[in-house]
Order: C-alpha cells, then sequence, then structure tokens
C-alpha cells in the first residue's frame, strides 16, 4: 500500500501519506466518538486509515455469522475467476456455463432461463425470488429488480464450475491466505441446496460465512489496494459503483426495499447517488442481516469491519448504518 501514518500527541490529528499533494488527517476526537458509538451497539469492530489500524472495539479474533456480507465474498470470488480466465465477462449467459441452471423447478420459462446472464444473477436482477433453495423465476431477466439469495446461489454454482472444486478452499487458498486472512474465516455446509454439484462440494452466497473483524478488515484492506493482483482493478471498479442498467428497473418479491437497486453494484452496496448524507460518493461496502459490514472509502483511505447483533433503527434501509459511517467519515480529513 506504500502508506505511512505517524501517530502525533494524544488528542492531536494523526498524518496519513496517500500521495505526494494529498494527505489523510485523522481527527482523534471525533474517532473515538465513532468508535465509542460502534461500541456501545455491541459487538465487534475495527477501523483501518490508510491500512493502518487506528480503533477498534471488542474482540477482534471471534468469528460472527456475516449473513449476506457472504455475497461480497461471492462477488470477490467472481473477480478472481475474471482474473484466470474461467470467465471470460459478466455478461456470459448462465446457461452456457451449467445446462441445468434455473431448474428446479421446472416450471421456469426456458427463455428466462436462456436469457439469464452472470451480471444479472450479481445484481438482483436475473428474475430469482428471495428464498436460497430452487426458486421460480418471477419475472424475465433484466426488467425488475429483485433481492435474491437464491439468484446469489446460482452464481455459486456455476463458479463452483468453472474453479472446479469447492469454493470454500477457493477462497481459502487463493485469496485469504495471499492477505493473512485463511484462519479467520469459516463457511458452513450448505443449508438451502444439495451438499454437492457433481460431485464437488458446493457452497451458498446468499449467506454462510462465518469471519472475524480481523480477517474482515484485512478483506477490505485487499479492496482499497485495488485487489494487489489477486483480483483485477477493473472489476472492483465495476462491483463498487451502480450499475445504470439495474438503477431504474421497477422493485418486485419478497424483499422490497424502495430505491436500493440505485445504489447497489455487483454484490456490494454503495452510496454512488448519495443516498447515505455525509458519506462520501466513492464509499461501498458488504452488509448482512446483524448489520455485519465491510466498509472502504478509497477516498479516505479507509476501511472499516463490523459484526455482532442487529442496529436496529425505525427509519429503514440506509440510516441504520447512516450514523455510524457519516461519524467515522468526519473523523477522516483529507488534505
Amino acid at each position: 500500500m506504500n502508506r505511512r501514518i505517524a501517530l502525533l500527541a494524544a488528542g492531536a490529528a494523526a498524518l496519513v501519506s496517500r500521495e505526494a499533494s494529498a494527505a489523510v488527517l485523522v481527527d482523534h476526537a471525533k474517532l473515538n466518538a465513532a468508535v465509542s458509538l460502534g461500541r456501545s451497539k455491541g459487538g465487534s469492530g475495527a477501523v483501518y486509515v490508510g491500512g493502518t489500524r487506528v480503533g477498534q472495539w471488542g474482540d477482534q479474533s471471534l468469528k460472527y455469522d456475516l449473513k449476506s456480507s457472504t455475497k461480497s465474498f461471492g462477488s470477490i470470488l467472481l473477480g478472481l475467476a475474471i482474473k484466470q480466465h474461467r470467465v471470460s465477462s459478466i455478461d456470459v449467459k448462465a446457461i452456457d456455463i451449467l445446462g441445468s441452471f434455473g431448474t428446479p423447478p421446472s416450471t421456469n420459462p426456458t427463455s428466462w432461463r436462456h436469457a439469464a446472464t452472470i451480471r444479472h444473477l450479481a445484481t438482483h436482477s436475473s428474475g430469482f425470488d428471495k428464498a436460497g433453495g430452487f426458486t421460480h423465476m418471477l419475472f424475465s431477466p433484466g426488467t425488475k429488480w429483485s433481492y435474491s439469495d437464491g439468484g446469489a446461489n446460482w452464481l455459486a454454482d456455476l463458479l463452483t464450475v468453472r474453479f472446479g472444486q469447492d469454493l470454500k478452499v477457493v477462497l481459502r487458498n487463493q485469496v485469504l491466505q495471499q492477505i493473512g486472512a485463511s484462519g479467520g474465516v469459516d463457511w458452513r455446509s450448505n443449508a438451502y441446496r444439495p451438499l454437492t454439484l457433481s460431485g464437488i462440494p458446493r457452497r451458498e452466497f446468499g449467506s454462510g460465512i462465518k469471519a472475524s473483524v480481523d480477517a474482515m478488515g484485512r478483506v477490505g484492506l485487499l479492496l482499497l489496494d485495488r485487489g494487489r493482483g489477486i483480483i483485477p482493478s477493473s472489476y472492483i471498479d465495476q462491483a463498487r459503483r451502480p450499475i445504470s442498467s439495474i438503477a431504474s428497473l421497477p422493485q418486485t418479491g419478497t424483499i422490497v426495499h424502495p430505491g436500493a437497486n440505485r445504489h447497489y453494484g455487483l454484490l456490494f452496496w454503495n452510496n454512488g447517488n448519495g443516498a447515505m448524507a455525509g458519506v462520501p460518493s466513492d464509499a461501498y461496502w458488504s452488509w448482512g442481516l446483524g448489520d455485519s459490514f465491510i466498509l472502504v472509502v478509497p477516498s479516505k483511505s479507509l476501511v472499516v469491519a463490523r459484526a455482532g447483533p442487529a442496529w436496529h433503527s425505525p427509519w429503514g434501509l440506509f440510516p441504520t448504518l447512516q450514523p455510524f459511517i457519516k461519524n467515522v467519515c468526519a473523523a477522516i480529513i483529507v488534505t
């Protein structure tokens, strides 16, 4: 990452060199307030600036169930598959990789199954309903948006075929070991689909990973550092930004959050449309039930990992995380 951090006197700012023309200042009073807010909500968390941990709370090695933050680990595996030319493009049709794609149930229309692409599966626009098992397709791919574990789990099946081995092993050996995080991540056996696919252990992207915030932070630093050659930086740029083809789609399905598709990339959430006030537009994050998240804000050289009990909020989708993320971002000043 080639950055340095000089910690000054207590209560003063910390200086992090970003490049010759810019630096990042850490306001410790504001940072401590943000960390205190995180601590008050329980669980564990860690804050990194310029690759250095500058704040934390809770047990850094305790593994938490990350729920839908697993989807973003799936996105990392998709990026790895593209890097290794196992997948030529996110616009490859799913049926061309797995002939049984979309069945069961056998009632899913052939024309819809044949139209679905990896892009559709990674953006919740493939048509599958929410549940993680073999669900019905609700619409023709690309015509609506529906948050779907089922679609994400089909993507896991496609990558299992392309890698030809257990994705748990691929993630551990080809990503986590490279960043010193392999001991901090577990991946349960499937809960919603059969345990094997053509004799290969299969995994689900909808949920299933447990991880410590130490391991989560290392994953965030990998993303902040443009993939370090493990994942193409061009893929990370696609994954972390709003996707125009889904932003205007109507929503349907079991879970509907108005406007959610306007700040969703490739299995990552983002603030590209400025929906989260007081947070930079280049911020993006994984997010799971119980409010596990890995936040990356490139413009502030910032990574935050958090997991534990849910952060309850009466205001809806983004405001659950917004008070904390706004406060921690305010503690990082770019000059």
